[in-house]
């Protein structure tokens, strides 16, 4: 899709750039498929914030993806793409035989009036859309909305332009390539949507002013080193200085260190899965 700048007649117009969204559906979602939003604020159960900096912003409903894709070879047809304030990506409306619809994530190259289907066996033609098992898509296809554990639902690949790459088969597991560059081990049952998630231009829109942040429930950012030394570990000091009070690295409000800290927890039940890092180590298999 085509990025829209704006005149600079005011300073929020001058740095916005948008993404233009052709045959977007105008009107509202399907009442039957969208649910009220608790909004926790960055807060948990106990009311205490465990996710700085939210809070605010525009009300709206959550749409009802189908992610697990269970509708075996039942044809469903495309009859409208719309967007969805909960993600990046775009969502598209489908319609089954019996008149029952239901929201999935909209591929990249899906139209109005296509049909997408849900099967368990192998296809010659691959089209966006169709949701096949790991084990029956061939090499190098490029997939997205992956399950991580069979009938769970699809969990990886899932933001706007996101792919993961099939990379071959080895027993009743398959080699994938993540997004981030990681290499990786999934159960060959699970399910996979052909195609790269669509509204691939999102990374190169610009908000263009602090308060399209604020409508989307984003507060401020404070940073700690500008901060005083009882309010952060890296606050203080004559200056501009990496941590005050003799503390050199860069942490969190807490004191986890950053930048390059490794944090992934060793026993991991995953890690065995992992073939190669997404900073490009191979990982010795046990």
């Amino acid at each position: 899709m085509p990025l829209i700048t704006s005149r600079p007649i005011t300073p929020g117009q001058r740095f916005l750039v948008r993404v233009k969204t052709e045959g977007l559906h105008p009107g509202r979602s399907v009442p039957k498929l969208t649910e009220s939003n608790h909004r926790a604020m960055g807060r948990n159960c106990y009311g205490r914030i465990t996710s700085r900096r939210r809070g605010g912003g525009h009300k709206k409903l959550y749409r009802k993806v189908d992610f697990r894709r269970d509708r075996i070879d039942e044809v469903a047809t495309v009859l409208r793409m719309e967007y969805d304030p909960n993600r990046t990506s775009h969502l598209a409306l489908i319609e089954y035989a019996d008149k029952s619809q239901a929201y999935i994530l909209a591929p990249d190259g899906l139209k109005v009036g296509d049909k997408v289907v849900s099967t368990n066996t192998a296809q010659e033609q691959l089209t966006p859309g169709l949701s096949l098992p790991l084990r029956l898509i061939p090499p190098a296809t490029f997939i997205h909305c992956i399950e991580i554990e069979p009938g769970k639902g699809g969990q990886l690949a899932r933001s706007a332009g996101g792919f993961a790459q099939l990379l071959g088969l080895e027993g009743d597991r398959v080699i994938l390539r993540m997004p981030s560059g990681e290499q990786r081990y999934l159960n060959a049952d699970g399910r996979a949507t052909v195609g790269i998630v669509g509204n691939v231009d999102h990374h190169n829109a610009s908000l263009g002013k602090a308060g399209r942040n604020r409508w989307k429930g984003r507060r401020p950012r404070q940073r700690g080193m500008s901060m005083n030394p009882v309010d952060h570990p890296n606050g203080g000091g004559g200056g501009k200085k990496k941590g005050g009070g003799g503390r050199q690295h860069l942490k969190s409000p807490w004191g986890q260190l950053a930048k390059g800290f490794p944090t992934r927890t060793k026993a991991k039940a995953s890690n065995n899965q992992i073939i190669v890092r997404r900073n490009g180590r191979k990982v010795k298999q046990v």
